[in-house]
């Protein structure tokens, strides 16, 4: 793409030099390091995708022609309807590795509705063969339709032009295009759009690609890559990445990953410190978080929302803006919550400081990929369980839950003497089968004992009372405060607000049905985390300080907050909202922990767990961070305005 200013992006770069030989060095050990940690799919695998999306495109053509000659089109006019695949994502920005899905928009004529797409194309792609694992998702923000294909998976998207037929050599670039189009369709449409725009602003394409694998492989060992759960999700990445490119047009991969870690560390810093100020207009305009742009904000044809923070006081709200290019321009990390703020700045810490010693020979590049230490940081978790007894069932019911988890976090953030809360980028599935009802509750309420979890669904066959329980359980860390010096007696930790508006929240879903779908909430020690969150070898670590002990009361339903599909409840200290109707509240003693009646369990925690994050941020000026070699300027990149 030509730069109307002699380069791309909304500031001029920091530096036009080429890499040096050090840089070209680790570029090559980077390489060789990416294909062994398996980022790149076989040729086999690429021609199976190019075959899959032939395939799909065939499908699409043949539910537009379907649904015309439904709507009275003539045979010649059904032929004409056309219908095209649009792919976006890892697959269309070209680091896709193996096993990942395809990220694909179906565009459709004007004649064609949502409800066609759910009804008519959701049944054609169940009656065809080499396709499975079917499932709609139409009341999701953007609605989807999860497919895989000879094993390939594919996510859905639907678009609805205002055109009579779709073109097979149709572009998405004209902004015109989105006239008269609700929300939906344009949510869909900027998808495709987003993507094409950041290929088309940056320097190099292949840099590009080659940086962000890297970025994209560590944001993912780190456990920092989910957009639902309130982390940076893949078009925020690559945007991050396309931005150190700009910056640094003629550099190679090694160097763009070497400044990206030192950059963004430094601006993820800044936007933690302001984003803990009380800020009015005046303020805004001159210290506000400043958002990472490709390019300026552009306004269009439409009567439609574009990201304005001097306009829209909710879109001052996000603590780390990452705006996306294609109008209209929208906040890729509006997800973002106080909590994975301040764990992801960690991450760039630590980053930034593994890419220095990469640079300097004292670290190897594996170092940067090293696996999260997630379930060995915290001691204790929520532990998050949703269930059902239908495999279709329970992929909508945990994604409705998953989308929700967010929620819970940002209300347990307004929890007194909790640091922070941790939620993991992915829930666990699990499939059991059960003999009767007894191990039906105790599955839904997380508690697999041994001999379910070795049954096969063969032992279960033919005999009364058995059924099989599907679940996806989700974490979430808990660091709380060390005990402050002088302070006589027990704290208190009232979770009960949080759990209950979760789960409040979760059976809000239009779908919900109490007899089908279960869902639970708990906390569960480290010590007693279950064997499927580890990988096979890995040590589960011993609990740094003695267990408390606990009377009769306190086994094990007494932590959880049950609601268990077609089965009455067992009487537990639950906390749901139905079962709780006094305070919640932890008892954090010295020596241990005393649970009160009616209460999750008490929650106690070693000083050493929260001291990794501080809750108060720094002065930005103040901070020792990475710098930048050859004198370079970091402040060229955070402080571009606000057109």
């Amino acid at each position: 793409m030509a730069a109307t200013n002699g380069y791309l992006g909304v500031t001029p770069p920091i530096s036009v030099n080429e890499s040096t030989e050090r840089e070209k060095e680790v570029t090559v050990s980077l390489m060789e390091e990416l294909h062994r940690q398996g980022v790149f799919e076989s040729e086999e695998e690429a021609r199976t995708r190019e075959i899959v999306l032939g395939r799909l495109a065939a499908i699409v053509k043949k539910f537009v022609r379907k649904v015309s000659l439904a709507h009275g089109l003539s045979e010649a006019a059904a032929d004409a309807a056309g219908g095209k695949i649009f792919t976006f994502g890892s697959y269309r920005l070209g680091v896709h590795g193996p096993g990942s899905d395809i990220d694909t928009l179906c565009v459709v004529p004007k004649h064609v509705s949502r409800e066609d797409f759910f009804d008519v194309f959701e049944q054609i792609l169940k009656e065809t063969d080499g396709v499975t694992e079917v499932s709609g998702v139409p009341e999701a923000y953007v609605p989807i339709i999860k497919i895989k294909i000879q094993g390939i998976p594919i996510d859905l998207l639907m678009a609805r032009l205002a055109l009579s037929s779709i073109p097979d050599d149709l572009s998405l670039q004209d902004d015109n295009l989105l006239r008269n189009l609700d929300e939906r369709c344009i949510r869909s449409l900027n998808g495709s759009r987003v993507v094409d725009e950041i290929l088309r602003l940056v320097p190099n394409v292949e840099v590009f690609r080659d940086s962000l694998r890297c970025i994209k492989l560590w944001a993912q060992r780190r456990a920092i890559y989910s957009n639902v759960n309130g982390f940076l999700g893949g078009v925020a990445w690559a945007m991050l990445v396309a931005r150190i490119c700009q910056l640094y047009p003629n550099a190679i991969a090694g160097a763009i990953v070497s400044r990206f870690f030192i950059i963004m560390y430094q601006w993820f810093v800044r936007s933690s410190f302001l984003s803990l100020c009380n800020l009015d207009l005046i303020w805004l305009e001159r210290t506000w978080p400043q958002p990472v742009l490709l390019k300026q904000i552009e306004d269009g044809p439409l009567a439609v929302r574009v990201w304005n923070p001097k306009l829209y006081p909710a879109d001052r709200s996000h603590r780390m803006p990452i705006i996306t290019p294609a109008y209209p321009s929208m906040c890729a990390t509006h997800n973002v919550t106080a909590s994975t703020q301040m764990i992801m700045t960690e991450e760039f810490k630590k980053g930034s400081e593994i890419v220095d010693r990469v640079i300097v020979g004292t670290a190897e590049w594996s170092e940067l990929f090293t696996k999260h230490d997630f379930f060995h940081k915290y001691r204790y978790y929520l532990q998050v369980i949703a269930s059902t007894g239908s495999p279709d069932l329970q992929i909508k019911w945990s994604g409705t839950v998953e989308s929700r988890i967010r929620q819970l976090v940002m209300k347990l953030e307004y929890v007194d003497s909790l640091i922070l809360a941790h939620p993991f980028i992915k829930g666990f599935e699990q499939v059991s089968y059960c003999l009767n009802g007894d191990e039906v509750r105790a599955v839904a309420q997380g508690d697999i004992s041994e001999a379910i979890a070795k049954r096969k669904k063969e032992d279960i066959e033919g005999k009364e009372g058995a059924s099989t329980v599907y679940s996806t359980t989700f974490f979430i860390g808990l660091a709380i405060e060390p005990k402050q010096p002088g302070t006589v007696g027990p704290r208190k930790l009232d979770i009960s607000y949080p759990t209950t508006e979760f789960t409040k929240l979760v059976k809000m879903w239009e779908k919900y049905d109490e007899a089908t779908m279960g869902i639970v909430v708990r906390h569960i020690r480290s010590s007693t985390l279950p064997d499927y969150v580890f990988d096979e070898g890995e040590r589960q670590p011993r609990s740094a300080q003695k267990r408390p002990k606990t009377g009769k009361g306190s086994g094990k339903s007494s932590n959880t907050s049950p609601d268990v599909p077609s089965k009455r409840r067992r009487a537990s200290h639950a906390v749901t909202s139905d079962s709780v109707s006094t305070t919640a509240q932890l008892k954090i003693t010295q020596n241990g922990v005393t649970p009160s009646n009616n209460s999750v369990p008490g929650l106690e925690f070693a000083s050493s767990t929260s001291a990794v994050y501080s809750p108060a941020v720094k002065d930005p000026s103040h901070i020792k961070s990475p710098q930048l070699p050859f004198g370079e300027n970091v402040a060229v990149a955070t402080s571009a305005a606000v057109s």
